[in-house]
């Protein structure tokens, strides 16, 4: 049926409409060539990954490259199984945590209107003006001081306070009606009601967002691992990829092994994007974010 309503919405298109829809899905399909080619790579032998003129499809597909990967790391102290568990816990304990504590700070500020409530948001804010380098020295020697480096607080405690998510979520937060929540007061609703039944699930495409937000900058993060983490085996799968490709511009050896990981790496950022793009769209149109 959806196939169908699709093909009556086009014949019923005029003529520009069309040209259009065409220009956009010619433009669609070219800014996919990148996903196509980094995932054939990953599949292509090493007879053709240095082939001159390179190819864009694999002619030969193959997940050798794929075994190599975890065979590089079989016989050392920390398998890449270690790196992909560690890289899993970390982000989906931090989507869970940001998500939460985003909505936590976004409600007060939106609704229970406290002494300082303006301030304190207009200080959220001024936090976005500041460049990630110019925090990075204050925030290791926080980490350093409470010690809880080499530990998975290390990964987690830096990045809880997240401004661009918390103003996302008061963004929507503001727009649910004052009325609406005097109603669940006057049937006895505590504020831990309101919260998770009638403001968390007003709020979900926010919730999405910034889930998904907190999932790509997790996801691709090397800092903690970089700077926080000593033990090898505290460290994530991204910093084990910039270890893996780390001097190979001129080698041979390895370089099917870094285009797997590169999969690996990328392909969860595109799935999640992708289930969860309109919620995206939603929150921008709501928040006024351009």
């Amino acid at each position: 049926m959806g196939l169908l309503r699709t093909i009556v919405s086009i014949r019923r298109m005029e003529p520009f409409q069309l040209a259009v829809v065409g220009i956009l899905t010619l433009l669609g399909l070219f800014m996919a060539l990148p996903i196509v080619f980094i995932i054939s790579h990953s599949l292509k032998p090493y007879q053709e990954l240095f082939v001159y003129p390179p190819r864009f499809i694999a002619q030969h597909p193959s997940l050798h490259n794929f075994t190599e990967l975890f065979i590089v790391t079989g016989s050392s102290a920390v398998p890449v199984t270690r790196y992909l568990f560690n890289s899993i816990f970390v982000t989906g304990t931090l989507v869970t945590l940001v998500t939460l504590v985003s909505a936590m700070c976004a409600y007060p500020l939106s609704k229970l209107g406290f002494p300082g409530s303006r301030p304190l948001m207009a200080l959220i804010l001024l936090t976005l003006m500041f460049a990630p380098e110019t925090v990075a020295i204050p925030r290791y020697l926080i980490i350093s001081k409470l010690g809880i480096m080499g530990t998975y607080w290390g990964h987690l405690l830096p990045y809880l306070a997240a401004p661009t998510c918390v103003f996302l979520m008061k963004q929507f937060v503001d727009q649910v009606p004052n009325e609406l929540l005097e109603a669940a007061k006057m049937d006895g609703a505590s504020q831990t009601t309101i919260f998770v039944r009638v403001i968390v699930p007003m709020i979900m495409p926010a919730v999405a967002t910034v889930g998904i937000l907190t999932f790509q900058s997790a996801w691709g993060n090397i800092e903690a691992s970089r700077l926080f983490m000593q033990d090898e085996a505290m460290k994530t799968f991204p910093f084990f990829l910039s270890t893996l490709t780390n001097g190979l511009a001129n080698s041979v050896a390895r370089q099917g092994a870094a285009a797997a990981a590169a999969v690996i790496l990328f392909v969860p950022n595109l799935v999640v994007f992708l289930v969860f793009q309109r919620k995206v769209i939603a929150t921008m149109a709501h928040s006024g974010i351009k």
